[in-house]
């Protein structure tokens, strides 16, 4: 059984593969073009893969694999009607990361929220040592109590986020864009509805064909100017062009993104270059990544090839 890792620095450098090295020959790889992959995987048996495309291409010379597994939720990377005509059996994983999506953002949240990088600003830069006052009041900030989150996307993360939310005595709305019926708990309200209402907006919603752009300029002139809009999903729901006017614009307060359209961040990206941090703060797609949810992460992919070993 030869086990095949093909990009195994997404998942950090302080992960314990022990596990995998006692089911056969284990090879891991940093990172694999699809050039290097296709060349990698032609006498795997198993195949472990984060980002890099599995499909014909990868695939056509791999002719004893039997299962892939991607270290991930979404499975954008993987072309499954071509492994279902191949009789080669696939995974993904889910709930890993929950907490630490669900932690993350909040960090943003209270970073945006409090003015934090003002007020550490503030006092580092010597200006409280010249105050004549114990406080200053520069950039003032709201409570969440009895304020409304709106939340995109009520799977299992964002009911996570609403049972926070509801701690620290926010009001919950959601809106779903694919048009699922009510979930109980929680309102429902219409996509119009949540942007008019919502102090905070937050999307955990997944990337399909009805969410692909659907934050756009629209949507944004909809939100209240003291608007806090946070994005944990995926970063082609945001149309960044009309995120950067309507921060340019003052339409909403702040933004917080720990996703954006193309991974890693481009050059060209519009939101390149926008540098009050008070306003928009972009962590590089790390809400799924303290060490416990990327050990969690690969024990959950042990235990998917250890069952298939066994059953096979």
């Amino acid at each position: 059984m030869k086990i095949v890792v093909l990009d195994a620095e997404t998942l950090g450098s302080d992960i314990d593969f022990s596990g995998f090295e006692q089911l056969g020959e284990f090879v891991v790889y940093p990172r694999s073009t699809p050039e290097e992959a296709a060349l990698r995987v032609r006498d795997a048996d198993i195949i472990l893969v984060n980002k890099v495309s599995m499909n014909e291409r990868t695939l056509k010379e791999a002719e004893k694999v039997k299962l892939i597994c991607n270290t991930a939720t979404g499975i954008n990377n993987l072309d499954v009607d071509y492994f279902e005509k191949r009789g080669i059996s696939w995974r993904n994983v889910a709930g890993y990361s929950t907490e630490s999506v669900t932690q993350h953002t909040f960090a943003i949240l209270f970073y945006l929220l409090e003015k934090l990088r003002y007020y550490d600003d503030y006092v580092k830069s010597g200006e409280y040592i010249k105050s004549s006052s114990f406080t200053h009041l520069g950039l003032p900030f709201m409570e969440l109590k009895d304020k409304t989150l709106g939340i995109i996307g009520l799977g299992t993360i964002g009911r996570r986020v609403a049972e926070v939310a509801s701690a620290f005595g926010m009001k919950i709305i959601y809106a779903s864009a694919s048009g699922r019926p009510p979930q109980d708990g929680y309102e429902q309200v219409s996509l119009e509805e949540l942007y008019e209402r919502s102090d905070v907006i937050s999307v955990h919603a997944p990337l399909n064909q009805y969410t692909e752009n659907l934050i756009d300029r629209e949507s944004f002139a909809r939100m209240k100017n003291t608007c806090i809009f946070l994005n944990l999903g995926r970063g082609p729901i945001v149309v960044e062009e009309d995120l950067r006017e309507a921060l340019d614009q003052n339409q909403i307060a702040a933004a917080g993104l720990d996703v954006l359209r193309h991974e890693p961040m481009r050059e060209d990206c519009p939101l390149w270059g926008f540098e009050d941090s008070s306003r928009l703060l972009i962590t590089p797609h790390i809400g799924w990544a303290p060490l416990e949810a990327r050990q969690r992460l690969m024990d959950m992919v042990l235990d998917q090839v250890k069952e298939f070993i066994n059953c096979g």
